[in-house]
This record gives C-alpha cells, sequence and structure tokens, in this order.
C-alpha cells in the first residue's frame, strides 16, 4: 500500500493506494471516524459495480449502512440531486455524528461531500473515487459542490474528507473516454511539476497507474497543505481549465467530456503564450503530439459569444480579473492575471 498524506494543521488526513482497497474500506474508514454509521452514496454505474463489496466491508467493520445511488453524469451533478440526497439522509434518521462516503467519480465526490459539508453544518465524509480523474485529482483537497444553471461548481463549499481511498482495480472497467478524460489531468501534473510523468506517457505503450497515481497525488497532496484554499499556489492546478469550463459550458455539458475539454483548454493556453511571444511552440507541439497519442482533442469548437458568456460566470473570478495559468516549461507555471476581454482576444488571435 502506498500511503501520501495530506499534513493540514487542522484538518489531515491519509491517501490511501492498493490494489482491492475496496475490500478493506470498512477497516480503513473505522480507523478515521468515530461514525457507525454511514452513508454509501454512488451513481447508477458505479454503485451496480462496486457498492455492495464496500457496504458489505462497512458492515464487517461494525458501521450500519444505508445506499443511494443517483443518476450518472455531470448533468445530474445539480442542486436537485442534492436536496434529494438530504431528503434520503434525513429519511433515515442520519445525524451529524453519521459519516457520508461517497464512491464513484468526480460528480459523485462532488455531489456527495457537499451534502455531508453543508447538512448539520459538516459530516465526516471519507471518499472513495473511481474513475481516473477522481482517482489523480478531485478526491483530494476538499472542493465540494454542484452545478448550476448559470455554471459550473458555483454552489460549493471547502470540505476536507476523513480518508482517500484509491483502488486502481475501479479502472480495469472504466469507460477508455473517461480513462482518456482523466489522462489529461495527469498531463497537466506533468506540465505543472514533474515532466517524469510525460516523459512515461510519451514512452509507455500502457500507463502504468502505480506510478502514476502516487506521482499525481504527492503533487495535488503538496499543493493543497501550501494552499488549502485555493487562492495562491494550489491555483496552478487551473491550468487548461479557465477555457475548458468555458467550453464545457458552452457546451451544455454534453459536447465533451472534463477531461477532453481540458486538453484543448491546455493546448489554447500554449498558443496564446506562443501568440505573446513567450514560448516558442515546441512545447505546444509536445503536447498536442502527446494528446493525440492518448486519444484527446487538441481543438474544441466554440464561439465567441458562448465562450464569453461561460468566463464571465467563472467562479474564480476576481472582480473583473480571471486568472488563467501560464505553463512556459515543465515545472514553471504561474497564474496570470487579466480581463475576460483581453482573454477573449488573445484566444480569438489564435483561432
Amino acid at each position: 500500500m502506498t500511503t501520501i498524506p495530506v499534513a493540514l494543521t487542522a484538518n489531515g488526513y491519509q491517501i490511501r493506494v492498493e490494489r482491492g482497497i475496496l475490500s478493506q474500506a470498512g477497516e480503513e474508514i473505522a480507523a478515521v471516524t468515530k461514525a457507525r454509521r454511514a452513508a454509501l452514496i454512488s451513481d447508477s454505474q458505479v454503485g451496480p459495480l462496486y457498492a455492495s463489496k464496500v457496504k458489505e466491508s462497512l458492515e464487517k467493520a461494525g458501521f450500519t449502512v444505508h445506499t443511494v445511488n443517483f443518476p450518472a453524469g455531470e448533468a445530474n451533478k445539480t442542486d436537485a440531486t442534492l436536496h434529494m440526497l438530504y431528503d434520503v439522509l434525513l429519511s433515515w434518521g442520519m445525524t451529524r455524528g453519521d459519516a457520508v462516503v461517497a464512491l464513484g467519480g468526480g460528480v459523485v465526490g462532488d455531489t456527495a461531500g457537499y451534502a455531508a459539508a453543508t447538512l448539520f453544518r459538516g459530516m465526516d465524509c471519507i471518499q472513495i473515487p473511481t474513475s481516473l480523474m477522481a482517482q489523480v485529482d478531485s478526491s483530494v483537497g476538499g472542493k465540494t459542490g454542484v452545478d448550476l444553471p448559470q455554471g459550473k461548481n458555483l454552489l460549493g463549499a471547502f470540505h476536507q474528507p476523513r480518508a482517500v481511498l484509491v483502488d486502481p482495480e475501479c479502472l480495469d472497467t472504466l469507460p477508455q473516454r473517461e480513462i482518456r478524460g482523466g489522462l489529461a489531468e495527469v498531463v497537466k501534473y506533468g506540465l505543472l511539476s514533474d515532466e517524469s510523468i510525460l516523459d512515461h506517457l510519451e514512452q509507455a505503450q500502457q500507463p502504468d497507474y502505480g506510478f502514476l497515481l502516487p506521482a499525481c497525488l504527492s503533487i495535488k497532496a503538496r499543493l493543497v497543505v501550501e494552499d488549502e484554499r485555493d487562492t495562491g499556489e494550489r491555483r496552478l492546478l487551473n491550468f487548461g481549465h479557465t477555457l475548458g469550463h468555458g467550453y464545457e459550458a458552452a457546451g451544455g455539458y454534453t459536447a465533451c467530456t472534463h477531461g477532453e475539454a481540458v486538453a484543448a483548454g491546455m493546448v489554447d493556453m500554449l498558443k496564446i503564450e506562443e501568440a505573446q511571444g513567450l514560448i516558442g511552440p515546441e512545447l505546444r507541439l509536445r503536447v498536442e503530439a502527446l494528446l493525440e497519442k492518448l486519444g484527446l482533442p487538441t481543438h474544441m469548437d466554440c464561439g465567441r459569444e458562448a465562450l464569453s458568456a461561460a468566463l464571465g460566470r467563472d467562479k474564480k473570478n476576481q472582480g473583473k480579473a480571471m486568472h488563467p495559468v501560464y505553463v512556459t516549461a515543465p515545472g514553471k507555471a504561474y497564474v496570470a492575471s487579466m480581463s475576460r476581454e483581453e482573454l477573449l482576444a488573445l484566444w480569438e488571435k489564435t483561432r
């Protein structure tokens, strides 16, 4: 087992990475919470695959377990789903002393995590991510929330989990499109902090998750500890996301996956850097070639007006300023500041 600490002063926890850890989930969870009743929240895709295994493990460890699945997909990461979860948990007589176990990808982790953050002003939450994107990124750091019609993750809270349990076996049943989307985030980590991640993806015939998962999670844990509330260095994790979230919103969250939007967003940010004379074409060409190898898009069709509207609703805006992330070389990144109109002008220049 690989253990990665998230050494926050007040709310620290550990990330456990091990094949088969789902069968040990009850023992792991019992060690980090005083709760002995658990709401196991999953979705219609993941629940039928793994909920019974986790439930059995929890019951073996002495938990009383209630389970609920909601329809899978970003389109269901809504306040309507959130209120359904509130109703179900309250109907079970759950209290602040009980725990929420989020079993699924980023949508489940964000939605169940926000329910745990807000019901009774906070319940213990344990994240068990099953998608590659959630395993390398979204399950760690305490960001929880749901989407509103006006934009992505506009309703949310920081609520650190009590533990994160990562089982690479879950990737065996993940659709290839979801694997590819998660690899976009892995590429992001390589660009931000560890060029050996890029080297591995470029050279390997198949990704080695025994290497990639701990490598990415160690970077995420470090940035979370340095900047728990996402006001400084942690914002580097938004590379490709300013435009990527815009592409998602402009497409109604159905035209592309999050990973596909981020992949195109990273390439477009590198094009913007080229247009400003900050870098030559070499890094962008390298990233394009790697994304193409991984089956990810390097371009996203999007109209200016739709993108402008989406950018205007970005929760990361501060006043009239936006903060896209620039990467000038692997391991060299910084947060820029510009108006939406400046970013759109640069974006149009590269189309």
